[in-house]
């Protein structure tokens, strides 16, 4: 036994404690709970993958039944094959690294111990998820994760638009669990199990559906849960907003972690996606349209969470891509090193924030690089890694996508490139308006302590080296047949151009001549302001769903239903009851000779009533 349980108890030891205990406790010791339990996480996964060998076979650890009726036997199993060893190294090793870091920026914020109870909470859930060998523990810590990211979301309480974006983020959700919880329903009553093991083996023989048969009703499905946790249109709307949040957090959950779940259950269900080629047509065409418009958007943005925030939307929409188009262990590889360099950009725009003593909007910014030199050295680590500068952890991801692509439909390949452009033009040009030119800004910036830089030091190699160093695709191969053996170095050395012309004209426009991105924004005028108000998309959807639902709800269900029907049941029984009294109140006059009257009226009545039934009964 290899005990994979210890895996999420350890932090889920450390919310317990500092939820109990760390009110009153110093913000050192409090750290000390939360950093130690992710890191003892971090060891035990080490230790159970070296103890499990070469995981050409899931290993799996069956503790308790969990629901038994009838045919249906589920139980608290967890698992672990090369897929999840993956996801388990990310998820500790990253987290490990963005806790170290919270403890210096969080420790002036009020409510330290709350944030950790929160931040190590998360991990039980995001571990639960990982682990579990069923679709119904993994929607368990599914549905936890969401729980956490409201929490984080909302941590400052007194600042309504954290509320109001944690609230969006929970509800946005649900919709998407919707969905998920339709097609777990699907999967027991077509083949009688939610294991996974069980589940593939059984779907594996089957044809593949060629046109809209119960597998692709069942992937579509599980789809709609993915575009909820993984910011896919029409579902991403809430991401952006949770920058709102703390930024460990974004950087936690909202770049390295809980937005990769979707990612992660697609390929975990490939064996039912690759019967559903019309399922997964559709998986491939939303994470273009996702790529392209996060990326478009990102590009009119100012403050610099949201940047990445719509970055981050566009690279998961990368990665659905690549499992559209049967590249699961590109997209998979992509999950990885994106953890990489995009907790980085996050984590190191947390230290710009932290240097600026709050202020996000990049206009306030500029010429940072010489005064906060740490924090520019290591994003530009970052910066490099998701331009796909070759060499770097993105140049490789992005490349196995995009040749995956090629060879599925060229014209994702060349929309693929289209938006790494984009991208790289949207990095290039948040770092230099951030750190570059004349500082804009009123504070004094001063650099972050070495409890934040050591871990974007460690982060900063891991997006340069670690695409290299980590080769994913080889990896799951056992689970992953590669799709195609195409590396046509054109189509490299083409998308490799495309990073390089994003930063250059980044550059051009941002520092050699910053009057130009004006005169552009000036010149497309409609255009520019559609792209800079996001489509409109928060408002149209205010105005067909938000809106109707709260003006129904005041007209039908409150004043019609509530107000109407039900207040009118209960105070109409109040009314009748209160005129009944009203009349038997004036019987109670405390006379005796009228209660003698009225005993004998009384008598009177029965005794004709008496009489009439005995006339009739003759």
């Amino acid at each position: 036994m290899q005990h994979l349980w210890l895996i999420p108890l350890f932090p889920f030891l450390g919310f317990l404690i500092n939820g109990l205990f760390g009110r009153k406790w110093p913000n050192s010791l409090v750290g000390a709970v939360a950093v130690g339990s992710v890191v003892a996480s971090f060891a035990w996964v080490v230790k159970v993958l070296l103890g499990v060998g070469e995981l050409e076979h899931a290993y799996v650890e069956r503790y308790f039944t969990w629901i038994q009726s009838g045919g249906v036997n589920i139980g608290v199993d967890l698992a672990v094959d090369r897929l999840t060893a993956v996801m388990l190294l990310v998820v500790t090793g990253i987290g490990s690294l963005i806790h170290i870091y919270a403890t210096g920026y969080m420790s002036h914020e009020g409510g330290f111990y709350r944030f950790f109870s929160y931040l190590n909470l998360f991990m039980f859930f995001m571990l639960t998820l990982v682990l579990g060998a069923n679709y119904l523990l993994l929607f368990v810590g599914w549905e936890g994760v969401g729980l956490c990211s409201y929490l984080l979301i909302g941590f400052y309480t007194l600042k309504k638009s954290a509320g109001d974006a944690a609230k969006k983020a929970f509800i946005v959700n649900r919709i998407g669990d919707f969905g998920f919880s339709l097609a777990m329903f699907l999967i027991m009553v077509n083949f009688g199990s939610l294991d996974f093991g069980t589940v593939m083996a059984k779907v594996a023989p089957l044809p593949v559906e060629q046109t809209m048969g119960i597998l692709t009703i069942i992937a579509l499905l599980l789809f709609v849960g993915a575009t909820g946790k993984s910011a896919q249109v029409p579902l991403y709307v809430w991401l952006p907003d949770a920058m709102e949040g703390p930024t460990p957090v974004s950087a936690l959950i909202h770049a390295a972690t809980m937005v990769t779940a979707g990612v992660y259950m697609t390929a975990r269900s490939a064996t039912i996606f690759t019967h559903a080629p019309m399922a997964m047509e559709v998986v491939a065409v939303v994470g273009v349209i996702t790529a392209v418009m996060a990326a478009t958007i990102g590009m009119t943005q100012f403050d610099l969470k949201k940047v990445f925030a719509y970055s981050t939307v566009s690279q998961l929409g990368y990665m659905f891509i690549a499992c559209g188009v049967g590249a699961f262990s590109a997209g998979i590889y992509h999950v990885v090193t994106h953890a990489f360099f995009k907790a980085l950009l996050f984590l190191g725009a947390g230290s710009v924030i932290h240097a600026l003593e709050g202020e996000q909007d990049m206009r306030h910014m500029g010429g940072l690089r010489k005064k906060i030199p740490i924090t520019f050295a290591v994003l530009c680590c970052a910066w490099v890694a998701i331009a796909g500068i070759p060499g770097t952890s993105g140049y490789f991801s992005k490349d196995a996508i995009l040749l995956a692509a090629h060879h599925h439909h060229p014209w994702m390949y060349w929309v693929g490139v289209i938006t790494a452009g984009m991208t790289a033009f949207y990095v290039s040009r948040s770092m230099f308006m951030t750190f570059w030119g004349e500082y804009r800004g009123h504070h004094h910036p001063h650099e972050s302590p070495a409890i934040m830089w050591v871990p974007l030091a460690i982060l900063a190699a891991l997006s340069l080296a670690g695409g290299k160093l980590f080769d994913v695709p080889h990896y799951l191969e056992p689970l992953f047949p590669m799709a195609h053996e195409e590396h046509d170095m054109t189509l490299v050395a083409i998308a490799s151009s495309a990073g390089f012309i994003g930063i250059g004209l980044a550059y051009f426009m941002y520092v050699l001549s910053p009057g130009i991105p004006k005169s552009i924004a000036a010149t497309l005028g409609p255009i520019y302001k559609l792209v800079y108000n996001k489509y409109f998309v928060d408002e149209v959807y205010d105005a067909t769903v938000v809106s109707p639902m709260v003006a129904g709800s005041r007209s039908v269900l409150w004043r019609v239903v509530d107000a109407g029907v039900i207040d009118g049941i209960v105070n109409g029984t109040g009314t009748v009851a209160r005129g009944i009294g009203s009349v038997l109140r004036t019987l109670q006059s405390g006379q005796i000779r009228s209660y003698a009257a009225w005993v004998t009226a009384g008598s009177v009545i029965v005794l004709v009533a008496l009489s009439f039934l005995a006339g009739g009964a003759q």
